[in-house]
């Protein structure tokens, strides 16, 4: 019998996504962030963390998905992804569920505009379909220093 997964679910337009919990340091309040020079569009910048700087991706420029006003629901989700800090620009995060590994289906090429490559799978819960990521493809560096580059 498949493991259950604690996964933090987060939101991205109407469409609900999550993230294990175990990868998640902590999940704060939209605050100021200091852009940095020569980023993707995505890349918002950095923050100060208590004493850590961290960067920060809004991931509806990751995703491609149409940016947004932050509002006071949009949260910063601090992941940790090969012992990497980063932060992720989401519009709102509000749950926590469990997320057993058998009902976790392969992605299909597109979700809600979003590139299979980006997503570890999709769970059907009761009525709610969520859509888990795959860190590692989001964060991938090859692919973000080749974006940087065609932005300049």
């Amino acid at each position: 019998m498949a493991e259950d997964v604690k996964v933090i679910v987060f939101n991205l337009g109407k469409e609900e996504y999550g993230v294990e919990v175990e990868r998640v340091r902590t999940i704060e309040r939209n605050q100021h962030i200091t852009r940095v020079p020569k980023t993707p569009s995505f890349v918002k910048g950095v923050i100060n963390l208590r004493g850590v700087v961290i960067p920060i991706i809004d991931l509806r420029g990751r995703f491609g998905l149409p940016e947004t006003e932050y509002t006071d629901h949009t949260r910063i989700i601090i992941v940790n992804v090969k012992n990497i800090e980063v932060g992720f620009i989401v519009d709102s995060a509000n749950d926590v569920v469990d997320v057993n590994e058998d009902i976790v289906e392969k992605p299909p090429e597109l979700v809600g505009g979003i590139k299979a490559k980006y997503l570890r799978g999709v769970a059907k819960l009761g009525n709610r379909l969520l859509v888990l990521l795959h860190l590692e493809e989001v964060l991938n560096k090859q692919e973000i220093v080749q974006l940087e580059n065609e932005e300049e």
